[in-house]
């Protein structure tokens, strides 16, 4: 007689977790919340650059030595590429499969034709893949010098930055990127405020201001960068 040797294997916490919708909904709200940390402080670096090209290039230089003689020369801004690709990975995986449990979970046909996603669901939708889209553009652009045009200086961000919204097409890409980056927070930060339980019918107005405000601060200081340039405020 053969002997059943399998084992019952319960799935581990993060197993379950994440294959759960409210699992999915947390793990892209909490990378949601580190990206968002992320662009308020390269916002703000992003804003040296109306101090002149010793004070942003110097800026760029510190970025690639801080945490010496501890860490080793690139290491803490590898370390923070590696946290914001992990979360950029997670944010869009998860929001790719509650999209599609979402469809799947929809009845076949409706009686009348009606729109069954919000403008808030589509914009996110479309935000998000704009801002992908946006994310290789711009590294390729000023990161590795790829795409640049006017020929990538290393080690020289502030004319590289300068070549880039001197084009027409630069610009237009940054501005809708920027344009689609504050709609996604703006309905975003809601979200995930929602999701963690921070959300109340107390803190609702509150919460959605501070959500206006934070999407317009930040999109205001994005684009801020290419206006500069277009105008000659910055060259």
């Amino acid at each position: 007689m053969a002997l059943d040797t399998r084992t019952d294997r319960r799935p581990s916490f993060a197993g379950l977790l994440w294959g759960s919708t409210v699992g999915k909904k947390t793990v892209m709200a909490v990378s949601g919340l580190v990206m968002l940390l992320y662009l308020v402080v390269h916002m703000l670096g992003n804003l040296k650059i109306f101090f002149g090209a010793d004070e942003f290039n110097g800026y760029a230089h510190w970025l690639r030595v801080v945490g010496e003689p501890f860490m080793h020369d690139e290491w803490t801004l590898w370390l923070v590429r590696v946290v914001l690709v992990a979360a950029v990975v997670a944010h869009a995986t998860s929001a790719y499969q509650l999209s599609r449990r979402g469809i799947k979970a929809r009845p076949g046909k409706y009686v009348h034709k009606k729109a069954r996603t919000s403008y808030a669901t589509r914009t996110m939708r479309w935000g998000g893949i704009i801002l992908g889209l946006f994310i290789v553009w711009h590294l390729l652009d000023l990161t590795t010098g790829t795409v640049h045009t006017g020929g990538f200086q290393e080690g020289r961000p502030y004319q590289n930055v300068v070549d880039t919204f001197s084009t027409w097409y630069g610009n237009v890409i940054y501005l809708v990127a920027m344009l689609a980056l504050g709609l996604h927070i703006r309905h975003g930060f809601w979200s995930a405020a929602q999701t963690l339980g921070v959300g109340s019918r107390a803190r609702e107005r509150l919460l959605k201001t501070l959500a206006q405000v934070l999407a317009l601060v930040l999109t205001v200081g994005f684009v801020s960068v290419p206006v500069a340039v277009m105008t000659g405020v910055v060259s």
